[in-house]
C-alpha cells in the first residue's frame, strides 16, 4: 500500500477500501469479494479449498468402505454361509445393505461434482458433498457395527457379543464424533473471547 492506495493484483492501483474491510459484510465477504473468516480468499477460492479438503477426507474413508464391502459380498459364496442361522443371515444382509448405502453416499460427492462442474455452483456443491460424506460416515458406523455383531456372533460366545460391540461402538463415537465436537466447541469458544 502506498499513500492511501492499495496495489491490486496485476499491479493496478485502486483506492483504499472503506470500513467494510474491517467489519465484513453480512454475506461473509469483505469489500472486493474477500472472505471475512480469517483467510484472505474469495468465496470461490474458499470453495475450491474446501472441495480439495473434502476429497482428501473421502479418499481415506472410501478405500476402507470399498474393501469392507468387497469382502462382505464374497461371504455369501463361501460354504460357511449356508451353515449360518436365519438371524445371522439377516444380520449379514443388513450389513451388506448398510455397506452399499455407505459406499453410495461416499462416492456421491464425486458424481455430484462431475454433474455440476462448470455451472459455477461450487459453494453449493461443497455443502451437498459435505452432507453426503457425513451421511456416509454415519452409515459406515452402522456397517462396521453390524459386521462386528455378525463376526463376533460366529466367533465367540453370544453372551459377550453385546458388551464387545458396545465397547467398540463407543470407541467409534468417541473418536469420530465426540472428540471432534469437543475440540470444535472448545477452540471456537476461545476464538470468541
Amino acid at each position: 500500500m502506498r499513500g492511501g492506495v492499495e496495489t491490486a493484483r496485476g499491479g493496478e492501483e485502486s483506492p483504499r477500501r472503506g470500513t467494510d474491510d474491517a467489519r465484513g459484510k453480512e454475506d461473509g465477504t469483505r469489500a472486493g469479494g474477500k472472505a471475512a473468516r480469517g483467510r484472505d480468499e474469495t468465496a470461490d477460492e474458499r470453495a475450491d479449498r474446501q472441495w480439495q479438503d473434502l476429497m482428501q477426507e473421502i479418499r481415506v474413508v472410501q478405500t476402507g468402505v470399498q474393501i469392507l464391502l468387497g469382502f462382505l459380498l464374497t461371504v455369501v459364496f463361501t460354504p460357511r454361509y449356508e451353515s449360518l442361522g436365519s438371524a445371522d443371515k439377516a444380520i449379514y444382509i443388513l450389513t451388506v445393505v448398510l455397506g452399499s448405502l455407505a459406499t453410495g453416499a461416499l462416492i456421491g460427492p464425486v458424481s455430484f461434482h462431475r454433474l455440476v462442474a462448470g455451472r459455477r455452483i461450487k459453494p453449493a456443491a461443497v455443502t451437498w458433498a459435505s452432507r453426503l460424506t457425513f451421511i456416509g460416515i454415519l452409515l459406515l458406523v452402522a456397517t462396521l457395527t453390524s459386521a462386528l455383531i455378525l463376526i463376533l456372533r460366529v466367533a465367540t460366545d453370544n453372551a459377550i457379543v453385546p458388551w464387545l460391540v458396545a465397547g467398540v461402538l463407543t470407541w467409534y463415537l468417541l473418536c469420530w464424533f465426540a472428540l471432534p465436537l469437543w475440540a470444535r466447541s472448545r477452540h471456537t469458544a476461545r476464538r470468541r473471547e
